[in-house]
């Protein structure tokens, strides 16, 4: 048999961009294998739980190393289509196969399924389209022993964006190439024909500052920012975005900007409990003056909100609400 293309490779990073392949691939009958990280001991380039899934033609979608290993899953899982069979394999620190090191030490144990369960499959990437998170229950044999793990992942993370200029172009560049669900709202047309066509929605023109919008796209998963330098247009947005369950919610500006902008919102009625959900001045590194670095600054604060946020729905500590399959 031989060895898929090198080029038979993409990098997907998310389980819903895994799961939707994979519901393609049931409804145009063309089978696959689905991989799922079960085990990690010491480093590794993806956490546990991580997915992949390999076609007939060797294609893999996703990934579960930093190239170390990702070639020889794809031999394993194109061997199982033809054989029908479940495969765990052991990588690193304890394998069988010594010749394919982890260089970060430790060890990485995969599950090779040519028979996923497509049911659940189907509802998890509805349930992902639905906003809702999915867990999911995978069962193997390693040593002789049945192991079974069940994972729980978010949909995709939102990303809004409202404001106008080279920050805002900016952030959604960079917010798009990283695998946001990305939204955008401006009443720049300009920006918004630039642009528009990196949002997953038809582009919000805003017409006036005065207008109550609509972001009713916001949830628990998602993040919301204001990237104005005339921040007349911010109050009815950010009130609008404090009666969302938006996870993240940040503002451009400087500190004074900031307490300005606080103010304005208590005079309009807003809650000191919802004013402490407003991040600002956006951004880790602070008093930077070029539009891609004080994107990737901010960007990188919201990562970390999320993850903090993921941690914690993994372990439990939040409330899951989707199906378990």
């Amino acid at each position: 048999m031989k060895m898929p293309p090198f080029n038979g490779l993409l990098y997907a990073e998310h389980a819903s961009d895994i799961i939707t392949k994979g519901a393609a691939h049931i409804r145009a009958a063309r089978p696959f294998a689905l991989i799922t990280s079960l085990a990690i001991e010491g480093g590794a380039a993806r956490e546990v739980g991580s997915l992949a899934l390999v076609d007939q033609s060797g294609q893999m979608t996703g990934y579960l190393s930093n190239g170390c290993i990702d070639r020889d899953i794809q031999l394993h899982a194109v061997e199982a289509l033809h054989s029908g069979q479940k495969k765990t394999i052991r990588y690193g620190d304890g394998s069988c196969y010594v010749d394919l090191k982890l260089p970060c030490g430790g060890a990485l144990t995969v599950l090779i399924d040519p028979t996923p369960d497509t049911e659940a499959i189907l509802a998890a990437a509805k349930a992902f389209t639905a906003r809702q998170t999915v867990t999911l229950t995978f069962e193997g044999q390693e040593e002789a022993k049945l192991v079974s793990r069940a994972f729980t992942y978010a949909p995709q993370h939102r990303l809004v964006l409202s404001g106008r200029g080279a920050v805002f172009r900016s952030m959604a560049q960079i917010g798009q190439a990283m695998g946001f669900d990305l939204y955008l709202l401006s009443p720049e047309t300009e920006d918004l024909e630039a642009i528009g066509h990196l949002s997953s929605q038809t582009p919000l023109h805003l017409t006036s500052p005065r207008a109550q919008p609509s972001l009713d796209m916001l949830d628990a998963h998602s993040a919301f920012l204001t990237l104005f330098h005339d921040h007349d247009w911010e109050p009815n947005l950010l009130r609008a975005a404090l009666d969302t369950p938006a996870q993240f919610i940040g503002c451009l500006g400087s500190r004074r900007t900031h307490a300005i902008r606080k103010e304005t919102l208590r005079q309009m009625g807003v809650s000191e409990a919802s004013l402490f959900r407003l991040h600002g001045p956006l951004g880790l590194v602070p008093t930077l003056r070029d539009a891609s670095s004080i994107a990737v600054s901010a960007l990188a604060e919201i990562v970390g909100a999320f993850q903090r946020t993921d941690a914690g729905l993994k372990a439990g500590r939040i409330t899951k609400t989707a199906i378990g399959f």
